[in-house]
């Protein structure tokens, strides 16, 4: 099943973010289960969610992001996008993908970005597989002095 995420699925989406980053901070899980009730809440936020047997198996977050630009159509990015690695290559990426490009065609976004690593290129042809091209803008990242 492909869905929005709920409240209950905190520890199975902070599993496969563990996966994906496993390098960040374990969260405490007060702190955790507060943010987790703010993205929750954001109506400009969704956690699309792709379960099997009531596990979480797959996600992407996809956010809405409001302009005066484009007709004044808000545009979207799909970030953290992660399948756990024992149910790989079953299509489930590209069907959390596929459910966030049309909650952000349905929210009439102009268009829908999405950042990856340089070198995952398997990962860049499932993005290719669900439409995203590239060569049409080029990324650029900042992030903050250590």
């Amino acid at each position: 099943m492909i869905r929005v995420a709920t409240i209950d699925d905190l520890a199975g989406v902070l599993n496969l973010y563990k996966e994906l980053r496993p390098s960040d901070p374990n969260l405490e899980l007060n702190f955790a289960k507060d943010k987790w009730i703010e993205l929750i809440n954001n109506k400009q936020t969704y956690i699309v969610v792709a379960e099997i047997d009531g596990e979480l198996t797959s996600t992407c977050a996809l956010g809405i992001n409001m302009s005066i630009a484009n007709g004044a159509r808000p545009f979207a990015i799909i970030e953290h996008v992660i399948t756990a690695d024992k149910f790989r290559r079953q299509g489930l990426s590209r069907q959390v993908l596929e459910f966030a490009i049309s909650l952000a065609w349905q929210q009439n976004c102009c268009k829908v970005m999405l950042l990856s690593g340089e070198n995952l290129t398997s990962a860049h042809a499932l993005y290719e597989l669900v439409g995203f091209k590239s060569g049409i803008e080029k990324g650029f990242v900042i992030k903050p002095p250590i």
